[in-house]
């Protein structure tokens, strides 16, 4: 009975690190990382991953633990982590309350990695799907940047 006991806190505690954003980030909750762009006028990164996704920690050990992707992302963007088999409860800016797999269903992470460039509003600039290298995130942040000096030109 100790070794079940014991072998369910191990797995417990291992879920919740394989869960993780990746390190070095400031990841923060999806609720709370749309009140902060909101306040300093960015857009929001959304990390969409889940307990025992390979391809997440394929991603973080290959592009997120690049120097160059941290320092662009951290200064563009407000950084969300969202785990999208969570039931964790959120609080949306209108007062809805949605748990992460619901707002995850919304924007279509049904397979993760999915990574959602977003304004503070919510509304989706760039989604990628799946494993992701640090060119393409860089390339991906080039696209956004891109879009949103567009739109500040009209």
């Amino acid at each position: 009975m100790i070794r079940l006991i014991l072998f369910t806190i191990l797995i417990v505690l291992n879920a919740s690190a394989m869960a993780d954003a990746p390190d070095g980030y400031p990841f923060q909750s999806y609720d709370a990382a749309i009140k902060q762009a909101r306040v300093e006028g960015k857009p929001v990164f959304v990390y969409f991953g889940r307990f025992g996704c390979g391809y997440c920690e394929k991603t973080n050990k290959e592009a997120f633990s690049s120097p160059k992707v941290r320092d662009v992302y951290t200064r563009n963007y407000v950084l969300a982590y969202v785990d999208a088999e969570s039931g964790k409860r959120l609080h949306l800016p209108d007062g809805e309350r949605i748990t992460e797999r619901e707002l995850g269903t919304r924007y279509n992470a049904f397979a993760t990695p999915v990574f959602t460039f977003m304004t503070a509003k919510g509304d989706t600039l760039l989604q990628l799907i799946g494993i992701q290298r640090i060119d393409d995130l860089l390339k991906a942040d080039d696209q956004v940047q891109q879009k949103l000096a567009a739109g500040k030109k009209k």
